[in-house]
């Protein structure tokens, strides 16, 4: 495997730990799932957070730790691909063998997300991005704005109840510091322009 491909595996693999964590803590079968889908989306959230903000963190300090991570941001995008295709593994098989049903309205933004989540993964190739041209621009910047205002809309509503508040309240406070340092570095480009 080629050294820059890393953030792939690494995804894969903390999503994998987090479902044999989920195994080991669970009391049942549907209990196993469910802390395997709760604990892989947890893991893969700092995942694309990485990615959401590598530009702008080699925009805002250029040093070789952040033009590295800004030079592998797509290793990383499919690293967090795959560690959101365990949890998405871990959510179906939990929703069908225990009783906690969804509505239809409930599951339209995570498969809004997991469409958006394939169309980018499925693009992430220099091929892709020759065919597109500059809609391959306009689908990513979709897709991962689009992915984060998921993650803060889902973090942000945890914030009411008492036993999710801190978990929300942390999140959220990642996820709108990430947009924040975007908009910062868009800013200082402009002023540098």
């Amino acid at each position: 495997m080629n050294a820059r491909k890393w953030p792939m595996l690494f995804g894969l693999l903390i999503s994998l730990a987090a479902v044999a964590t989920g195994f080991v803590a669970g009391a049942d079968r549907v209990e196993d799932w469910q802390l395997a889908a709760r604990w892989t989306a947890r893991v893969g959230f700092p995942v694309f957070l990485l990615t959401y903000a590598a530009s702008s963190l080699a925009k805002l300090w250029p040093g070789p730790l952040t033009r590295s991570l800004w030079r592998d941001r797509r290793w990383w995008g499919l690293g967090f691909a795959a560690s959101h295709t365990v949890h998405l593994v871990a959510l179906v098989t939990f929703l069908m063998i225990g009783s906690d049903s969804r509505t239809l309205v409930s599951l339209i933004p995570g498969g809004l997300g997991y469409v958006v989540i394939y169309a980018m993964a499925l693009t992430s190739s220099d091929g892709a991005m020759r065919a597109l041209g500059r809609n391959w621009k306009r689908l990513h910047t979709f897709g991962i704005h689009t992915i984060w205002l998921i993650f803060t809309l889902a973090y942000a509503g945890r914030i009411g109840e008492a036993a999710t508040r801190t978990e929300g309240v942390i999140a959220t406070i990642l996820a709108v510091s990430a947009l924040i340092l975007r908009l910062a570095a868009r800013r200082r480009r402009g002023v540098l322009a």
